[in-house]
């Protein structure tokens, strides 16, 4: 039998237990909701450490099947007032010790040049993507003005991101890019296996991305990117 003068320091502790579980199953809805995406999916954070350049292996050479880009390949999307090409080039850059490979975004707005971008992309052996920083010129009337947007994984507190996962899952979630107060772009996946026309075809696997700022963006399977905010894919 329990000697009387221990009992309240038990009963202290079976009120405190009582307690912590109690709060504890009313913070899991709070913590699910926190976890939820923009059409309430649960989500699942994609660690962008397999992007870390001392993680392992790295390859210049661009196949995921939703980031499809071998070298010499050139897509056009277009929308009202609006083209971008994007051009897998012969070229790689130097970042942070790893080979990146160069994909060049040319933009034009209602026919006139606006922004020319150097991406700088390295394939882990999963098939992830990583994203390892641009150079932005915009231009105004024929010449640079300024580089806003402009970032590398190498420099300050700055981090290689993820521009497409190994196997892209409906609810997953990530870092594009981590430039802190430069580009802090984020993903998440919010469709799969969709089906979507643009004027060079329809597409029947098709992954949905909605991005932070407010983005969406289409990419189909041994194509790559086939819609950007309007802008639809007219020749690849």
């Amino acid at each position: 039998m329990f000697k009387s003068n221990k009992l309240p320091v038990i009963i202290f502790i079976i009120v405190i237990a009582i307690f912590v579980i109690r709060m504890s199953l009313v913070r899991q809805p709070q913590i699910e909701e926190e976890l939820r995406g923009k059409n309430g999916m649960l989500l699942t954070e994609v660690d962008i450490s397999v992007c870390d350049p001392a993680s392992g292996k790295f390859s210049s050479i661009i196949n995921n099947p939703f980031f499809y880009y071998p070298v010499g390949k050139i897509v056009t999307l277009e929308g009202e007032g609006f083209k971008v090409q994007i051009s897998s080039l012969d070229k790689t850059e130097l970042v942070d010790g790893i080979e990146t490979r160069v994909i060049e975004e040319k933009e034009w707005k209602k026919g006139e040049l606006s922004e020319i971008s150097l991406n700088y992309y390295a394939q882990v052996p999963d098939g992830t993507v990583c994203y390892f920083g641009e150079a932005v010129d915009i231009y105004e009337k024929g010449e640079i003005t300024v580089h806003d947007g402009s970032w590398r994984a190498d420099e300050k507190s700055n981090k290689p991101g993820i521009i497409m996962t190994a196997g892209p899952g409906v609810g997953e979630t990530y870092q594009q890019e981590v430039a802190p107060g430069v580009a802090e772009d984020r993903a998440e996946h919010i469709g799969l296996g969709q089906s979507f026309t643009t004027k060079a075809g329809t597409f029947a696997d098709v992954l949905v991305v909605e991005e932070t700022p407010p983005s969406t963006k289409r990419y189909a399977r041994g194509i790559g990117l086939i819609f950007d905010d309007g802008a639809e894919l007219t020749s690849y």
